[in-house]
């Protein structure tokens, strides 16, 4: 597997760091908004340009002078993020001049001897080109002028961007092994963060007892145990109705459902010490709508004693998707090397293709214990099932008329499904089709 270089994105608070990621990616990856400190954590994200590929990661706005500890952790992910990275973006704000924090990041970055590029943001007049002249005396080489938000000489920077890594002998073709995408999707507080730092062995992302923490969701690719995997950590889901004239958590929250639509597997992050909850349900219920592969991870398992009957009990009964539980704690390590063998098995049920003699030979055997429903007195016949496409699995079963079909058969054949071939936590795309003619 080839890696693709990292493209740091670093800079002071709201110099437009994000809005410029967007732009470079061509997509709305990063959370934007006025309120400064909004990014925290970094973010990856892959851009292609040229039929060339790099990584891009995204800081949080670097203040030397906040003595704060939440402005301490930014400061430690940018720095994380300048160690690993082939080249740097130092951004600086072209409508304000040089800031009294710029002085301090140029010497961190060149201190970093990583190769760097000065880019001069917010210049959306370019027949003021001359504004840039000042920033020469922050010693990174010649200002590449730019205007993140309305795109100008954003081309000319991603030119720069190719030809610098290409320089340093950098292959920029994207590829290698299919990746295993996860969603860590929760309530705020559930310990989310906590568990991926402890999967991945690193202090990926900011952890505080804080809720809210993180804000966007973090993309971490990294290659364990001899597969390549996508782990999005996702900001606290809370009910809507709690978001009231708060912009930053609604976006927060809406990049935290688009992560479950992106994802493969969704890990469910559930209090131990507050248990299983309705919105709980409601989390795992949206997951189940965008057709992940599900498991739920009851964290925190050191400060609290759990029911597994009850909680049991209460997943089966409230869910349809039925999925796996483990207990974990990212304080004592509990389970955490029981998490990617189950994500494995989830994805391999995700992705697998049943043969077709086998499931019309365990058709038979559902019709032969259960027959088939009466319907105003025409019974339905089913003639013949295949399975036509995986992730998820899309089971097809051709009936005499589909209308005989009812709720409570369509179920028995679901559960008779799942304990047949182990689809507890994966979504099975169940469909009958009418004979036609």
């Amino acid at each position: 597997m080839i890696a693709l270089p990292k493209v740091a994105v670093v800079g002071y608070p709201n110099v437009g760091k994000s809005t410029l990621v967007n732009r470079l990616t061509g997509r709305r990856e990063a959370v934007v908004h006025r309120r400064a400190g909004v990014t925290r954590d970094r973010k990856e994200v892959q851009v292609e340009w040229t039929g060339r590929s790099f990584t891009l990661v995204d800081t949080g706005g670097v203040d030397t002078a906040d003595r704060r500890e939440m402005a301490r952790q930014v400061r430690t992910q940018a720095q994380a993020a300048l160690a690993e990275s082939a080249l740097v973006l130092l951004v600086v704000d072209g409508a304000t001049g040089i800031g009294p924090g710029d002085e301090d990041l140029a010497q961190i970055v060149r201190l970093s001897k990583r190769p760097a590029l000065l880019v001069v943001n917010k210049l959306d007049d370019f027949g003021r080109v001359d504004l840039i002249h000042e920033f020469y005396a922050l010693g990174m080489g010649e200002p590449v002028p730019l205007s993140a938000i309305h795109g100008t000489g954003s081309g000319d920077l991603l030119d720069l961007i190719v030809a610098r890594l290409e320089e340093q002998g950098f292959s920029l073709e994207s590829g290698g092994a299919p990746e295993i995408s996860i969603a860590i999707a929760g309530r705020p507080n559930a310990g989310k963060s906590s568990l991926l730092n402890r999967i991945l062995g690193e202090e990926r992302v900011i952890v505080s007892a804080e809720p809210g923490t993180t804000r966007d969701s973090i993309d971490t690719v990294v290659e364990l145990e001899g597969n390549r995997f996508r782990f999005i950590d996702t900001a606290g889901l809370r009910k809507p109705g709690r978001l009231r004239g708060e912009e930053v958590e609604y976006f927060s929250r809406v990049r935290a459902l688009a992560a479950l639509e992106k994802a493969e597997v969704a890990l469910v992050v559930i209090d131990s010490i507050t248990g299983l909850t309705d919105y709980d349900l409601t989390i795992i219920d949206e997951a189940a709508r965008r057709r992940c592969a599900t498991a739920i991870l009851l964290n925190k398992s050191d400060l609290a004693g759990l029911d597994r009957k009850d909680l049991e009990w209460r997943l089966g009964r409230k869910t349809t998707l039925k999925p796996p539980f483990m207990v974990t704690s990212a304080v004592t390590g509990r389970g955490i090397g029981d998490i990617l063998p189950l994500v494995r098995r989830l994805h391999g049920l995700y992705t697998a293709h049943l043969p077709t003699r086998e499931l019309n030979r365990f058709m038979a055997e559902v019709k032969a214990a259960h027959s088939p429903p009466l319907v105003r007195g025409k019974q339905l016949k089913m003639y013949y099932i295949s399975q036509p496409r995986t992730a998820p699995p899309q089971i097809v079963i051709q009936v005499n008329n589909k209308g005989l079909v009812t709720r409570s058969y369509a179920s028995y054949f679901e559960n008779s499904m799942r304990e047949r071939f182990g689809y507890q936590g994966c979504p099975l795309v169940i469909q009958f089709r009418g004979k036609k003619g």
